[in-house]
Formats: structure tokens, C-alpha cells, sequence
């Protein structure tokens, strides 16, 4: 996890039966704020398993070229990935869903978006039903209006419910991994039984330079939907700077003897 609680102040205001979350990371904390966010950095992209038969075979040297042969070099697909990486932090530390899988170590090209789902959460509620988690993630600068309404667009696709390419992508990659269990439920879900509205949530992540609040808030007051909504604005004011750190600070690890 990135340790978001240790370097972000968290406002949460409630909204019907909605709710806002805002984080805004402390300003005398950015230096410690990128070594806990690179730290993680790696292991969206390589299997813990995978980086250690690579440093067993070939040394630590060979094991900072792959990983770096992983990373995004573009200031686009760096901020992207940056998001989705913070915002499956989020649901680690302050909720209490499982993300199946990171996406972001079977991407096609280091460069390329990921299609699906940003983020599938999965969890068993003590009645034995099968919670969802469905999030979209934005990472800008500056966001604006259509920027989260792009979000709830894709929140709502499929009914508001994950979507099937989601919940086959997380469920083979989970069977891959030996997860079986967690794979089987999910098939479960998408092949036999139907996924009801009141076993989803959805997650509105927005990774910004500026407060996303007021916009955020227009959005949830304006969702007319069912489905409980949970939208999160972290903001860290350099947030193209902060993006550029910590994918500096991430190779600049690897590559240390």
C-alpha cells in the first residue's frame, strides 16, 4: 500500500446516502509521500514471484531492467497508471473490499490504456453474499466537469454492474495466480447468477492538482441511480511534478546495489 493515510488529511462528507471523500496530501510531507508511493510501484508491474526467479537466475541488476521495461515513459500513461495504482491503495487501506488482481502487470504496451473496469473490489458481507466494487479512475492536473462525467458514464455502463470483460479478465487472471476460489465465485456470478444492483458499489477516484469537491459533489447530488456511490478526490498540488518523482525515485531504487 502507498500509505496514503501517513501524508493526506481525509475530509468525508456525507451525501444522502452517498459519500465524499477528500485527501489532500501535507505539504511538508512530500518527500516521504513519494518514497511510499514509489515503493509500490514495482510490484504493479511484476509478480513478487516473477521478481525473484529473475534476481535467483540473473541478479539485481536484470531485475531493474525488466521492471523498467515495464514502466510507462510517457507523461500520460504515467499519470493513468498513477491514478489506478493510488486509487487501488485507496480501497486497500480505507475500505473493506479485496481488488482481485493489478491490472497493470498484464498490459499490452507500457504505453497503452487498459480497457475494463479501472478497479473491481470484491468482498463476502457476513450474510455470505458477494459484494462489487466497480471504480473509475481519472487522473488530471486539472479536472473538470467533463472529466468526471466521463467517469459516471462509465460507471453506469452495463447497468451500473461490473462489466462481463471485467469480471472473465479479473476471474482468469485469478485462476492463473491460484486463486481459485475467488475465481470461482466470480464466474459464478457472471455465467449463472445475476449480479443484483444492491451487491454494488461504485467508486469514483479522481487523482488531481486541484479540489475536485465542488465537482464531485454536483455529480453525486445529480446521480438519480440506486447503486451506493463513493467518490474520492486525492489532491496533491504538484501533481505533475509528484507523478514525475515518483516514477524517478521508483528506477532510481532498482538500480541502487
Amino acid at each position: 500500500m502507498a500509505d496514503i493515510k501517513a501524508w493526506c488529511t481525509k475530509t468525508v462528507t456525507k451525501l444522502k446516502l452517498h459519500s465524499l471523500t477528500y485527501l489532500e496530501a501535507h505539504s511538508h510531507a512530500h518527500a516521504s509521500a513519494i518514497s511510499s508511493v514509489a515503493a509500490v510501484v514495482p510490484d504493479h508491474y511484476a509478480a513478487p514471484d516473477r521478481v525473484a526467479n529473475i534476481l535467483r537466475r540473473l541478479g539485481k541488476p536484470a531485475v531493474a531492467d525488466y521492471v523498467q521495461t515495464k514502466l510507462p515513459q510517457g507523461i500520460k500513461s504515467r499519470s493513468g497508471d498513477l491514478g489506478e495504482i493510488l486509487a487501488t491503495s485507496y480501497v486497500s487501506e480505507f475500505t473493506s473490499y479485496k481488488v482481485g488482481v493489478y491490472k497493470l502487470r498484464w498490459s499490452d504496451h507500457r504505453e497503452m490504456a487498459m480497457r475494463g473496469d479501472d478497479i473491481l473490489g470484491i468482498r463476502l458481507d457476513p450474510t455470505l453474499t458477494v459484494k462489487f466494487l466497480k471504480g473509475e479512475v481519472k487522473s488530471r492536473a486539472t479536472l473538470g466537469k467533463k472529466t468526471v462525467d466521463e467517469a459516471r458514464a462509465a460507471l453506469n455502463a452495463s447497468n451500473g454492474r461490473p462489466t462481463p470483460h471485467a469480471l472473465a479478465y479479473v476471474a482468469d487472471r485469478l485462476f492463473e495466480t491460484g486463486e481459485t476460489a475467488l475465481a470461482e465465485i466470480i464466474d459464478q456470478f457472471q455465467l449463472k447468477a445475476r449480479i443484483n444492483t444492491n451487491q454494488v458499489s461504485h467508486l469514483m477516484f479522481m487523482f488531481t492538482g486541484n479540489n475536485p469537491s465542488n465537482l464531485l459533489t454536483l455529480n453525486l447530488n445529480a446521480y438519480s441511480g440506486k447503486i451506493r456511490q463513493f467518490a474520492v478526490g486525492l489532491r496533491v498540488a504538484s501533481h505533475q511534478d509528484f507523478i514525475k518523482q515518483v516514477f524517478e525515485k521508483a528506477i532510481d531504487d532498482g538500480n541502487k546495489p
